[in-house]
Formats: structure tokens, C-alpha cells, sequence
């Protein structure tokens, strides 16, 4: 037997110092996908298409940024980026209500709250309630949806 076989058989100088590679995992059982209710479906498509709106404001707000003139370039850029960090927790959000994600349901009910603060300045401060009727209706629909019981209850199982 030579010297290379030994080792071999010994393990090699990695084997002896940090060990032998562990064996191959199991495959892990299938996960079991909870079953989400229709209400709680009708929010996430809700909170989706305010985050679809979100995208497009924050693009038109770019467009406003470079092709008018403004003061402040920087803080407007800042604002679109803003709008868009926004509009992508919104939609992250509503892929999390989609499954049933348990940190879903809080981030989506604190940004419904914000939205419905912009409806009620847009609909009776600004007095422009083209723009802040729908923003409230929306969100005393996604409030509604996620206050059913079978959308409460989705989150106990």
C-alpha cells in the first residue's frame, strides 16, 4: 500500500483538518401552501394595482423632472425615488397578502392608513375630489377585505 493510498484511506490533510464533507441532505418534504381566502385574493389585487399606480405616478413625476425646469433637480429626484421605494414596498406587500405572508398584513393596513390621509387632503383640503373619492374608496375596500373573518382567520392556521 502506498503512502497516497493510505491517505486516501485516512482522508486527505483537509479531511483530517477540517473533517470529511457531510452526506447529502434529505429532500425536504413538500411545504404545505395554506389555502388563501377570495377576500384576502381581492385585497392583494387592490393593494397591486395601487402599487401599479404608484409605478406610473413615479414615472410621470420623472418625466415632469426633466423636461420642466425646476429649482431643486435633487429633491425632485429624491422624490421619485421615494415614490418608487414606495411603490415597490406596496407591491411586495401585495404579493405577501397573495400568500398569506403574516408581515403582509400589517405593512399593507399602515400604508393604507397613509393613503387614506393623502385621499382626504386630495378629496376635501385640496378640494379635488376627482382624485381623492377613488383614493379613499379603495382604501375602505382593502380595510373592508381585511377585516373579513376569513381573512382573519387566515393568519391563525
Amino acid at each position: 500500500m502506498t503512502e497516497h493510498d493510505e491517505q486516501q484511506r485516512r482522508g486527505g490533510l483537509t479531511d483530517r483538518l477540517f473533517g470529511t464533507a457531510a452526506r447529502p441532505a434529505a429532500a425536504a418534504p413538500p411545504r404545505a401552501v395554506p389555502e388563501v381566502p377570495g377576500s384576502l385574493r381581492w385585497a392583494a389585487l387592490l393593494v397591486g394595482l395601487e402599487a401599479v399606480a404608484l409605478g406610473v405616478l413615479a414615472l410621470v413625476w420623472t418625466w415632469l423632472v426633466f423636461t420642466h425646469d425646476s429649482v431643486h433637480v435633487g429633491r425632485a429626484v429624491a422624490e421619485v425615488v421615494i415614490i418608487a421605494l414606495v411603490a415597490a414596498g406596496v407591491g411586495a406587500a401585495a404579493v405577501g397578502l397573495s400568500r398569506a405572508a403574516s408581515w403582509a398584513r400589517g405593512a399593507v393596513v399602515a400604508a393604507q392608513i397613509f393613503f387614506g390621509l393623502c385621499g382626504y387632503v386630495a378629496a376635501f383640503e385640496a378640494e379635488r375630489p376627482l382624485v381623492g373619492v377613488p383614493i379613499l374608496a379603495v382604501v375602505a375596500a382593502v380595510i373592508y377585505l381585511l377585516a373579513t373573518p376569513e381573512s382573519r382567520l387566515a393568519y391563525f392556521r
